[in-house]
């Protein structure tokens, strides 16, 4: 089950589980669409894989299955890695 992180890596955004705007990679890793297509080019900086718009889940599922509260961030930020 995806962890559904509630931030960007990048920036700090807020992402709540119903957003359209989050990136994800096959490690889960969470970025805005601000950062993904400005910073990042589309590709994971932590694994070079590609970011994709993170799947939402249903609000009716999110008391039984919650998103993660856990926020991941790059101390240095991404800078511009595009």
């Amino acid at each position: 089950m995806l962890q559904m992180r509630p931030n960007c890596e990048c920036c700090n955004r807020d992402l709540p589980p119903n957003s359209t705007d989050a990136r994800i990679c096959t490690f889960e890793c969470t970025f805005c669409s601000d950062c993904t297509g400005t910073r990042l080019g589309h590709v994971c900086p932590n694994c070079g894989g590609d970011l994709v718009q993170r799947p939402r889940r249903p609000a009716s599922k999110l008391s039984q299955y919650p998103a993660s509260t856990e926020r991941v961030l790059k101390p240095q930020g991404c800078g511009m890695l595009a």
